[in-house]
């Protein structure tokens, strides 16, 4: 059983980044360059260091998306008053527009996979990945004190 729900949920989350990679090529951008965009969005003027720990990416690997989202016009990096080696992210007034339409395609793709399910039912999938996510997280909250320790 463990097996078959590991498989299932990884499955899941496959299908649905597959989905909505094919939704967002069509306004020009990536599954990561949203993350990024909505991690940004609630985060805004965060160095890069944190928006990478943000988006669990490697610092190199979040300058070059950085880079293309700035050549973009979406995104302005701004000197960090405290450090001047350091770098702010800020979102452009041109990236809202593009966050609310890649907000309305992942409404549209969670609504097409959760279709045939009642309302109850999502309420009750959504506590139970809640719950799900909280104990992992406590879990590798623990395993980092023991690697701390």
């Amino acid at each position: 059983m463990a097996d078959q729900t590991g498989f299932l949920i990884s499955d899941v989350g496959r299908l649905l980044r597959r989905n909505f990679d094919v939704r967002a090529r069509s306004i020009g951008v990536t599954r990561p360059q949203w993350k990024l965009l909505t991690t940004l969005a609630r985060n805004e003027g965060a160095n890069q260091g944190r928006l990478a720990d943000l988006i669990d990416v490697e610092p190199i690997s979040l300058c070059r998306m950085i880079d293309r989202l700035e050549e973009s016009g979406l995104v302005e990096r701004r000197t960090d008053p405290a450090d001047r080696r350091a770098w702010r992210i800020y979102l452009t007034e041109q990236a809202h527009p593009i966050l609310s339409e890649l907000r309305t395609l992942a409404d549209e793709l969670l609504d097409q996979a959760l279709d045939g399910l009642s309302a109850q039912d999502r309420a009750r999938l959504d506590e139970s990945l809640q719950r799900i996510r909280k104990n992992l997280e406590a879990f590798e909250d623990q395993g980092s004190e023991v690697a701390n320790g």
